[in-house]
């Protein structure tokens, strides 16, 4: 950009540019001055503060007044006669929250609402414009957020979704793991963490696996797994639905990275909108989940974000940081429900984008 800044019109030509906290990007090494490095946080005093910097071989260097980087620059007798001496460059950093726009939230005042509800390491940077946040264990699971329960409803909406491996265990590898996570979605939107079964096995147990599971499952429940896009997963697929033929089955592709796609289990646990059933599996569950993102396995992690997809079709695969941004792009919320594919069971059920577009309507009726 600075390559492109000017002009011959009269006006001193300058850039203004916004961000959102980035702690792995170029921006917050170059901001480094105005965020406290503890924290995180920008430092209220500098803000607004103006600086200088001039690039010497390679390297940025700062001063708090142009005349100190002047050695850096050219003298007069190098330049042509007749033009001035050239000035550092001047920046300063101004932080602001959504609370700084009110105009926003009062026409949008859904928006600080969708903030609330992401995963705490994208509410850290897009809420409190915290710029040291990184993945870490323990951002997006810990234990003490989800209740443990004897009992579970009767009545719940359950699904067993699978995030498949065919690698047996041998004393010279350390193989993903066969993970089947069973949840279930009460009357009132809750979640309900009911089993998880897990095995290293080779293709052939991995098929007596489901198929032993499903039977003890029962037939009401809903099965199932991630699709490689590939023609290894496309014949996968067939063949365990061909194989799994006396239940219902649904594979489907997976898309996006595991942060984004583990944000909104992520989210619903946070909120204690989850619990999870008592049960011997409860600690090895809880160690992949708080250990994420910094475990070699995370099979865990797929079959819990797979199983809210599998349960919420509506959403496909999207927590409210996406359907955040479809709006941000012109999209309305009656386009984005209307993207995903329905079925059945799920026209049987109102989303949360049709609840949320029911009361919207008789708001606005009001």
């Amino acid at each position: 950009m600075v390559s492109r800044n000017r002009s011959t019109c009269g006006v001193r030509p300058y850039i203004r540019a916004t961000c959102n906290p980035d702690a792995d990007s170029w921006v917050a090494d170059f901001l480094g001055w105005w965020i406290d490095p503890e924290s995180g946080q920008p430092i209220p005093e500098r803000a607004g503060v103006l600086r200088y910097y001039i690039r010497v071989a390679g390297q940025i260097e700062w001063a708090d007044r142009p005349e100190e980087l002047l050695q850096h620059l050219p003298r007069p007798e190098e330049l042509p006669p007749g033009f001035e001496l050239p000035r550092p460059i001047s920046v300063t950093f101004i932080p602001a929250k959504v609370f700084d726009n009110p105009a926003l939230l009062r026409v949008n005042p859904e928006y600080l609402a969708w903030l609330l509800s992401l995963p705490l390491l994208e509410r850290e940077r897009l809420l409190d414009g915290n710029w040291k946040i990184r993945p870490a264990a323990g951002l997006y699971f810990k234990r003490e957020w989800c209740a443990i329960a004897d009992d579970v409803p009767a009545e719940l909406d359950v699904v067993r979704y699978w995030d498949l491996a065919a690698t047996e265990k041998t004393e010279f590898n350390d193989p993903d793991a066969t993970v089947g996570i069973k949840l279930g979605r009460d009357r009132n939107g809750g979640y309900w963490l009911l089993d998880m079964v897990r095995r290293r096995a080779n293709p052939g147990d991995v098929e007596k696996l489901l198929l032993d599971t499903a039977a003890q499952d029962g037939k009401q429940v809903r099965i199932g797994f991630g699709k490689d896009p590939g023609q290894a997963g496309k014949s996968q697929a067939l063949h365990l639905v061909r194989a799994l033929s006396g239940f219902t089955v649904a594979p489907a592709p997976e898309s996006g990275d595991k942060l984004t796609r583990f944000g909104p289990f992520s989210s619903q646990c946070r909120a204690g909108n989850v619990k999870i059933r008592r049960g011997p599996w409860n600690d090895d569950l809880f160690r992949v989940l708080e250990g994420f993102p910094d475990l070699s396995h995370d099979d865990e992690v797929d079959a819990c974000s797979g199983a809210l997809e599998m349960l919420n079709p509506q959403m496909k695969s999207q927590g409210y940081y996406e359907v955040m941004c479809r709006r941000a792009a012109g999209e309305t919320l009656e386009q984005i429900a209307g993207h995903a594919p329905t079925t059945p069971e799920a026209e049987k059920r109102p989303s949360l984008l049709d609840i949320y577009l029911a009361k919207r309507k008789k708001h606005d009726r009001g």
